[in-house]
């Protein structure tokens, strides 16, 4: 079954009025992975698609799309698939890839139907392309490591680069996972911005009855909403985009737009967030 849900684009200005509900109704990704689904958010932010499947025993097939406006999903498209949950495989192109817990699979545009099976639950990040980068499968030791933050600012986290310039190359998404070390709860602080280009996150192996504090909106106009397990929001350019759990987790960070420069971000001074 594919479900597909359009969210248009808003303006900080606008946002500012929004109560909690209306927030979350256009930023807030929930109810991503349902078994026996292919559950897709299609955004006006830089047209990034975001999504979810879940196989459950069945074989589960993206192709045809309508919000894309092609005869294929990646006809004018990449996409990088990550698995959160046990191993599974994706069938592209006409080769089978298996994933593992925490891998990656990047696709390139004009690659045809993808078809997703086995035990895994598949996260779904896709934006408009200008070329075709070959599809490759990208595990845990291909990953760039990069250890950020630390103990004191209760931040100290390991960010791996997995569909990054430091790894292979793509049109422009850049994507990722960040887990935070142990006693840490605060991920991407000191916030930032990137007007160039917007930004997905998914929560992850976060306890069923913890949470995130997710921080959004412009600087001095800062929003929050609670994020669960497998649950994640959407950043427009103009927006911060952090978060503080109430216990360990992980998230997966996705990027697209203008740039694919990983440094391209307007940092904001602590004193200046309200």
């Amino acid at each position: 079954m594919l479900n597909v849900e359009t969210r248009y684009a808003i303006d900080p200005r606008t946002a500012k009025g929004f109560d909690t509900d209306t927030l979350r109704r256009h930023f807030h990704l929930g109810a991503l992975f349902g078994a026996g689904q292919i559950n897709l958010v299609y955004t006006h932010y830089d047209r990034m698609i975001i999504g979810g499947a879940v196989p459950a025993g069945q074989d589960l097939v993206l192709d045809k799309v309508k919000e894309a406006g092609t005869e294929s999903i990646l006809d004018r498209r990449e996409m990088v698939i990550a698995n959160i949950g046990d191993t599974g495989a994706v069938r592209v192109g006409g080769q089978d890839y298996t994933l593992a817990n925490g891998e990656m699979l990047y696709i390139g545009m004009g690659a045809g139907a993808v078809t997703f099976a086995g035990a895994g639950r598949f996260y779904i990040l896709s934006a408009p392309a200008h070329k075709t980068w070959p599809t490759r499968l990208v595990t845990l030791e291909d990953a760039v490591q990069v250890d950020l933050g630390s103990q004191a600012g209760a931040n100290a986290r390991t960010i791996r680069q997995f569909v990054h310039p430091n790894v292979m190359p793509s049109c422009q998404l850049v994507v990722g996972m960040t887990r935070l070390a142990p006693g840490s709860v605060w991920n991407t602080m000191p916030a930032h911005t990137h007007d160039r280009r917007m930004e997905a996150y998914l929560y992850v192996e976060l306890p069923e009855d913890q949470a995130v504090v997710h921080l959004m909106g412009q600087p001095d106009e800062t929003r929050h909403m609670i994020i669960r397990n497998e649950q994640g929001a959407i950043s427009p350019p103009w927006s911060i985009h952090s978060g503080a759990g109430t216990a360990a987790y992980a998230f997966i960070w996705a990027m697209a737009g203008d740039n694919v420069d990983f440094t391209d971000m307007d940092m904001v001074d602590m004193g200046d967030l309200r």
